[in-house]
């Protein structure tokens, strides 16, 4: 049989307007479901109109959460669907159902933090939009599954694609940050549970994916992956607040920033990058910024220039490296120092954490799978001090990963195999964990789909393609 695939159209034409601005537009989405008919020619077979809109939310005033709610789609699970190619399979239209689904039905966890006050572990699951709380001391076998303490999950929630998280070892409220879908950072109690709304909301640039939090000055940092660039926020921001400090430019060597950490003993910052990055440049743009896939007027302080201000010509692939800035840097300060080179082992280093009292950094080194640490002070093309990586130790393309200084451990979420292990702090090598927390018996397994933005099909080799 014909692999139909499915794509989405969104065309934005006149009609209303925003902001106070000149530029007007109205909204529809067209839904296109099978490319092509037996003839080889464009084929439509269902669409879906948006419903139709209340004219009071064409006021021309900053959207309310009822126009980010119209425009935002029916979330759709995780995965790939391969839908018939032709019309007579459809009985209904406008709900074709797919032939076969690839989808990973188990949480995979991307992101972790101990309340090491309450003893136990938060993780985000970014394959089912979860958030999942467990007992410090749990330890399942190999064939069963861990059961949380608590979840937070459901449309009220507000959780889409949760990369990066920080818990208030005082409170022991949550933040847990969106990274694409839901360019906001949704704020829970320790006691939620189930599908509640968050206690409060902050709007954060698109591709937010970091975060840390510095409890002395009550500030919340946050790392922008698509602009490469650092916000920084008070620690009790909501809505539309803006930043208080932005890191953004070429001279800072931000290049697709992931995980941020603070070392509140020196007054510094550690930010891991993958390498990939563009100038930008305010004269680029045309004065808007996209955002929920509206263009919005450019009007907040300390707003990092998006990819609509990027410099023609300016993409870039660099090492991945550890950049450190002082805590109140902003503007286009470069780094005081960088980690980077061979030597280094860094591929891909997401989550990181610093050991103030130790003086040390760990990375979780994603593409590796391993664990790196660092002396606090290295810089330049220098090996790691201790690597934990082997079969024994249970690492699957670790994402995050989180210091418990209270007992004396290294627990890391594998998004790669349903885990999230615990270490002594001082493991190196094949260390197998201490702990596991499973979100599937071993050996399920792990299809890593975050996001998938696009599909391809080679017939040579008859696999499916995927880029998260």
């Amino acid at each position: 049989g014909q692999l139909v695939l499915l794509t989405a159209l969104v065309a934005l034409v006149g009609g209303c307007s925003f902001l106070n601005s000149d530029f007007d537009f109205d909204f529809t989405r067209l839904t296109m479901l099978g490319l092509a008919n037996a003839t080889g020619q464009a084929q439509l077979i269902a669409y879906q109109p948006l419903p139709e809109m209340d004219p009071e939310l064409c006021l021309q005033l900053p959207p309310s959460s009822t126009m980010r709610a119209a425009l935002q789609p029916e979330r759709l699970p995780l995965g790939m669907f391969a839908l018939p190619s032709g019309q007579a399979a459809l009985t209904d239209p406008s709900k074709p159902a797919p032939l076969r689904v690839i989808r990973d039905t188990y949480p995979a966890y991307s992101s972790i933090a101990v309340d090491m006050l309450r003893d136990e572990v938060v993780v985000t699951d970014e394959n089912l939009f979860q958030i999942m709380v467990y007992d410090r001391r749990e330890n399942t076998p190999a064939s069963a599954i861990s059961q949380p303490k608590r979840v937070i999950a459901g449309d009220n929630t507000r959780i889409a694609f949760q990369c990066g998280l920080y818990l208030d070892q005082g409170s022991g409220d949550i933040y847990a940050v969106n990274n694409d879908t839901r360019n906001e950072l949704p704020v829970f109690s320790r006691e939620a549970r189930g599908d509640v709304p968050p206690d409060r909301r902050l709007e954060t640039p698109h591709g937010t994916f970091g975060i840390a939090g510095d409890e002395e000055h009550q500030e919340l940092f946050l790392t922008v992956q698509h602009d490469s660039a650092v916000v920084v926020f008070r620690k009790t921001a909501s809505g539309e607040e803006a930043p208080i400090r932005l890191i953004q430019g070429d001279q800072t060597g931000l290049a697709d920033p992931h995980g941020i950490a603070l070392d509140t003993s020196r007054d510094l910052i550690f930010v891991t990058n993958h390498g990939s990055v563009h100038g930008v440049d305010r004269n680029a743009g045309d004065g808007f910024i996209w955002r929920d896939a509206v263009l919005w007027v450019l009007n907040r302080d300390n707003w990092p220039l998006d990819r609509n201000f990027a410099v023609p010509g300016s993409g870039q692939i660099l090492p991945p490296s550890i950049s450190v800035y002082p805590r109140t840097a902003s503007g286009n300060t470069p780094p005081l120092r960088v980690i980077e080179g061979p030597k280094t082992q860094l591929n891909w280093p997401t989550g990181i954490a610093v050991d103030g009292q130790r003086g040390e950094v760990f990375i979780a080194n994603d593409a590796g799978d391993s664990i790196l640490v660092f002396e606090a002070t290295a810089s330049g093309d220098t090996a790691p001090v201790r690597i934990l990586k082997g079969p024994r130790t249970g690492l699957k393309s670790p994402t995050g990963l989180f210091v418990d200084t209270k007992n004396n451990e290294l627990w890391v979420a594998n998004f790669g195999n349903h885990t999230a292990t615990a270490y002594p702090v001082t493991a190196q090598g094949d260390t197998p964990p201490l702990r596991t927390i499973r979100s599937a018996p071993e050996g399920t397994p792990s299809l890593m789909i975050g996001n998938p933005g696009a599909v391809a099909y080679d017939s040579k080799r008859e696999e499916i393609l995927v880029p998260n």
